[in-house]
């Protein structure tokens, strides 16, 4: 069991953030064990020659046995969309008497007992702290952030709208029930019920004391559950399932019902189909493979027709269904 335990003040600090960097780095266990990663699959098949010209001895490596990663490379997010490029400047500024205990933690063993080429570079940490910021570098400009990682931030855009609703809705209890249901929020704990589910080594026991630095969520596409930091002394970060992961191999919603489809043209049925939970003209063109400009020229038509409500979400604006729109989804599902 582990229990984040609040005091005055760290309920209204407690935020969402996403990180590419942790993102990066757990995209590894799925190179490492793609049969807990179905939805994954097709990534894994269109990136495995980049992925090969990469430092693959030390980017497995990254990766311990029963998938657990040392924290220094999945730091809690200084801000709610950090860039990589900062993120990776900060990694190459790690202490580097931290790397070796924590790939022993990871590990759960001694130095000596660690992969060679982890061995070998912990000999000058400091310099190990570059090769991987490196590797980590050219996997993400070589295989991640053209085409990956555009879609994984349409993921997490919707998950954290979700996030939003839930909480307007069903308040701080419902909104953490909602990442896991093994959290349970008491008023002053949030407490994550331990299983050995998936595979995973137990997290050992922890009691983490917020103390004023608030706590951090932060969706995943590589979790089955909430998890935490191995070490509970570093500022508190709560990791979950991020809501709609398995669409992330989607090139194209799925095919809309033949009565939608003849009344408003294949494009403009796929989106209706498609706007389950609101969604950016971006999103939107990342998750049908088309240009933002012909998406938005199909929901101003929808827009127009009052199919869609849109509102803004900090720069961005984002479409729903309306009423109409939604009873034109249900009779068409309904229909034989």
């Amino acid at each position: 069991m582990i229990e984040f335990r609040f005091v005055m003040g760290d309920l209204a600090r407690t935020s969402f953030a996403y990180s590419p960097l942790q993102e990066a780095v757990y995209s590894l266990r799925a190179w490492r064990e793609p049969a807990r990663y179905p939805h994954q699959r097709p990534w894994l098949r269109r990136l495995g020659p980049a992925f090969r010209r990469q430092d693959t001895e030390l980017l497995g490596a990254l990766i311990a046995p029963h998938l657990w990663i040392p924290d220094f490379l999945t730091p809690r997010p200084d801000r709610p969309r950090p860039a990589f490029a900062r993120q990776t400047a900060a990694l190459r500024r790690v202490p580097p008497e931290l790397l070796a205990p924590e790939f022993t933690a990871a590990y759960d063993t001694t130095v000596d007992r660690l992969p060679e080429v982890l061995r070998t570079g912990l000999a000058d940490p400091a310099a190990f702290r570059h090769r991987i910021a490196d590797a980590l570098e050219s996997y993400w400009h070589d295989c991640l952030a053209a085409d990956w990682w555009p879609r994984v931030q349409s993921v997490m855009e919707a998950d954290l709208t979700h996030r939003g609703k839930v909480l307007a809705e069903e308040g701080v209890g419902g909104l953490f029930t909602s990442l896991d249901p093994r959290l349970s929020w008491d008023g002053e704990v949030l407490t994550l019920a331990q299983t050995n589910g998936h595979g995973y080594l137990p997290w050992p026991e922890a009691d983490i004391a917020i103390g004023g630095r608030g706590l951090v969520l932060v969706p995943t596409l590589f979790a089955h559950g909430a998890h935490t930091m191995i070490d509970p002394g570093l500022p508190p970060l709560l990791s979950y399932p991020a809501r709609g992961r398995a669409t992330i191999s989607e090139t194209a919603p799925p095919a809309s019902g033949e009565a939608l489809t003849r009344l408003l043209g294949a494009p403009r049925a796929r989106l209706l189909s498609l706007l389950t939970e609101p969604a950016s003209t971006t999103e939107l063109a990342h998750r049908l493979a088309v240009t933002p400009g012909a998406v938005s020229q199909h929901l101003s038509i929808l827009y127009d027709a009052g199919l869609l409500t849109r509102t803004r979400s900090g720069r961005s604006v984002r479409y729903g269904r309306s009423e109409l729109g939604e009873r034109l989804c249900g009779s068409d599902d309904s229909a034989p």
